[in-house]
């Protein structure tokens, strides 16, 4: 920074002092969020028989991309994803709590692509 700048620096604004406050603060992995809800990566048996009970196919159940960050909160998922087995095909089940029903279950497909 040269003198003159140095010299003609205006303080910072309460904005500014916000962002910069922000930015020291320690990071804290967005998987730890109370809305974000628990991901568990079925093994291939599991995901098959879920299937059969819901009386449907693979491709008939909503997909979900293998880099989504959610699936980071189900360490199966991790060790799988670090070992480099193929991910694509298989099951997820998510688990979200209702204020009615007390739990939501829901079933994704991981897909390595979007489309089709």
């Amino acid at each position: 920074m040269s003198p003159t700048r140095a010299r003609t620096k205006r303080p910072l604004s309460k904005k500014q002092k916000a962002a910069e406050a922000a930015a020291a603060a320690p990071k804290r992995p967005f998987t730890a969020h109370h809305l974000v809800p628990p991901h568990e990566l079925l093994s291939e048996e599991e995901g098959a028989r879920v299937l059969q009970e819901l009386a449907t196919s693979p491709e008939r159940i909503p997909k979900i991309l293998v880099t989504d960050p959610g699936l980071k909160t189900d360490p199966k998922y991790v060790a799988a994803r670090e070992a480099r087995e193929p991910l694509a095909g298989r099951v997820v089940r998510i688990r979200r709590p209702s204020a009615t029903a007390g739990e939501s279950i829901a079933y994704r497909l991981l897909t390595d692509h979007v489309g089709e």
